[in-house]
């Protein structure tokens, strides 16, 4: 059985790397008494916090940190009608704090996470891990056995071609969790026991033409490279599916970075997942899109963007009209989604203006 760390005391003495470049993006519905265990490795970075739900509740933050907490009404307020993109009642409404960001990086993270140990017995860094993984390439094009070779004691195996060991850019480092692992409700339902325990010591580049499950809940992404892409959806109230946000994000991502040239991982590091949600409510939720799935991956699968989609936003516009050309035929909840995609976009390029400077934040609550 795994437990979480207890003692993060002592790594109070960490120099914070990209501390000025780099926010921390919570979604959540509840205080944040969890940021206690992460306190000596998220209190020097700035913290975006994304409360969903009832507007009117208020969430206590301990004492020490540097954040901006943005609840449904600051939502309306900002976006005005473009609001109806971000998803109510539901964790996808997090991508609100990507846009809001003005930082390079986001690292994001659920409030049931907590600080995971690795097989000595030490507080893992999670968010450390996320910036080695983020600022040393990745190599989508040619698979290299020996893992991560950027990594110290690791190299490019015999046969790698020497052309392709500068490697590409890398946009997304996705993290795993120990404990609780990322089951879909039937999974839950048949091993409601079952709980990760095997801390697996590797980074690995998701090669080019290869789509995966994203999860949102320990990731960290380079805004810059990819940040328009990071939509998670519409989801939760008012729609017909719920628990397929990341993974919507996620499978966008794979394709635009895939054309662009850029790297995603996935790997370390583990965060602790403490909570397993309800299979039965997770059920409700996610049935319409355990079928609808079997349309949608092979759609991304055979998914191609043309030459003259050279940014993010031109990609997921342009990615956003195959949607409602191909998945439309799904189901209408595709077609309105489609048009969300782009209302995003909108909203994403309102607020972040190609070279403009940085605007007041929303401010502590």
């Amino acid at each position: 059985m795994v437990e979480p760390a207890t003692d993060t005391i002592a790594a109070t003495k960490l120099v914070p790397l990209l501390k000025d470049e780099l926010d921390i993006v919570i979604p959540t519905i509840r205080n944040l008494d969890f940021l206690e265990m992460w306190r000596p490795f998220f209190e020097p970075y700035h913290l975006i916090i994304v409360q969903d739900g009832d507007p009117s509740k208020i969430i206590k933050v301990p004492d020490g940190f540097d954040y901006e907490l943005y609840n449904r009404n600051d939502i309306n307020r900002i976006l005005g009608p473009k609001a109806s993109c971000i998803s109510f009642k539901d964790s996808a409404c997090r991508c609100f704090g990507y846009m809001v960001s003005k930082k390079k990086y986001i690292f994001t993270v659920d409030d049931d996470c907590f600080v995971a140990k690795d097989p000595s017995g030490k507080a893992i860094n999670a968010l450390e891990q996320h910036i080695k993984n983020i600022l040393s390439p990745s190599t989508p094009f040619f698979f290299n056995t020996l893992y991560d070779p950027y990594r110290e004691g690791a190299d490019f195996v015999r046969g790698y071609p020497f052309s392709l060991r500068e490697g590409a850019p890398t946009a997304v480092s996705h993290g795993l969790w120990l404990n609780i692992p990322d089951y879909d409700a039937p999974t839950q339902l048949v091993k409601p026991l079952e709980r990760n325990t095997r801390y697996v010591d590797a980074v690995l580049t998701i090669p080019k033409g290869t789509l995966f499950p994203m999860c949102g809940m320990n990731l960290c992404f380079d805004r810059d490279l990819i940040g328009p892409a990071m939509y998670f959806g519409l989801m939760g109230d008012g729609q017909p599916i719920g628990r397929y946000d990341d993974m919507w994000a996620g499978w966008c991502t794979k394709v635009i970075c895939d054309h662009l040239g850029l790297g995603v991982k996935t790997g370390l590091p583990y965060i602790y997942h403490s909570k397993a949600s309800n299979p039965f409510v997770n059920l409700k939720k996610e049935y319409k899109g355990i079928f609808w799935q079997e349309e949608i991956i092979p759609f991304f699968q055979a998914a191609t963007l043309p030459k003259d989609c050279t940014s993010v936003q031109k990609c997921y516009i342009e990615l956003s009209k195959q949607v409602k050309e191909k998945l439309g035929k799904v189901d209408p909840y595709f077609d309105k989604l489609a048009d969300a995609m782009v209302t995003w976009i909108e909203a994403w390029d309102e607020l972040n203006p190609a070279g403009a400077p940085a605007k007041v934040s929303n401010g502590k609550a």
